[in-house]
Formats: C-alpha cells, sequence, structure tokens
C-alpha cells in the first residue's frame, strides 16, 4: 500500500461489510473516462449516481456527524435552506431508481466501480468474472444509468 491508496472498509447493497484498495487521488471512473475507455455520456451517469450515493449517506461513515442539534428556544433556521433529511431521502431515490434502470446482474459491477471506487480488476476478481468483462458489462450498466438520468 502506497501513500496514494488506502484500503477502505465498505458496506456493498447487500449489507456485507469489505475492504478494497481505493486510489484517493483518481476514481476508477475518472481514469476509465480519462482514457477513452468511456464516453462523456456514461461518465456524467456515473458521476451523477455517486453524487447521488454519497448525498444519501449511503456509504460507510467514518467519522461523527457534526450537524448542530436543534436548540429549544432558539433563532429559527432560514426557510429557504433545503431540509438535508428531505435532499438525503430525494437522492436515496434517485439513487435506487438508477440502480434498478441498470437491472440485475449489471448493478455489482456499477456500484463497486463507481461508488465504492474498486478498480475494473479487483470488481471482475471479486465478482469471479473473466479479465476484461468487467468493462463491457459496466458500460451496459452505465447506458441504461444514463438514460434514467436522462443524460444527452
Amino acid at each position: 500500500m502506497t501513500a496514494t491508496h488506502v484500503e477502505q472498509t465498505i458496506e456493498d447493497p447487500q449489507g456485507r461489510h469489505q475492504t478494497v484498495l481505493v486510489h484517493i487521488g483518481e476514481s476508477p471512473l475518472a481514469w476509465l473516462h480519462a482514457r477513452g475507455h468511456l464516453s462523456e455520456r456514461h461518465y456524467l451517469a456515473g458521476d451523477r449516481l455517486r453524487a447521488d450515493w454519497e448525498k444519501a449517506g449511503l456509504g460507510a461513515r467514518v467519522t461523527m456527524r457534526w450537524d448542530a442539534a436543534p436548540r429549544a428556544g432558539g433563532r429559527a433556521v432560514p426557510a429557504r435552506q433545503p431540509d438535508p433529511t428531505l435532499m438525503q431521502l430525494s437522492a436515496r431515490e434517485r439513487f435506487d431508481g438508477a440502480i434498478r434502470a441498470a437491472g440485475p446482474g449489471l448493478a455489482d459491477i456499477l456500484w463497486r466501480v463507481v461508488c465504492a471506487g474498486e478498480g475494473l480488476v479487483a470488481a471482475e476478481r471479486a465478482l469471479g468474472w473473466p479479465s476484461r468483462a468487467g468493462k463491457l458489462v459496466l458500460t451496459l450498466a452505465l447506458d441504461r444509468v444514463a438514460g434514467w438520468y436522462r443524460v444527452a
């Protein structure tokens, strides 16, 4: 393990905890896009999925929450600020919809590479797939997710 890689314990969609090695400087999705393996449409769809996953709070928490607790009799929060709980629920609904749009058999590679930050080789190995199958399946999954997010 080098300074640019960290081990992270993550929870997969089935609730199982796994340890993965993550390159902290670049996501696998950005790496594939930068090298011409993913179209702009696929990259944007994956980025939206990852953003919704993070906004929904579906990743493992590594620190405590620093949100201020409401005070009794304190000042009211301005009405124009969005409710973080509603934003989190909306992000969860979008994430779940995108995963459903990907369909059975495609959500695993999608979640591993886009959300958990696993590289394609590690994801293929973990899923028991042949070498180079991951990129094809990931592209199919991202195409469906792009359609669901209506990415042009």
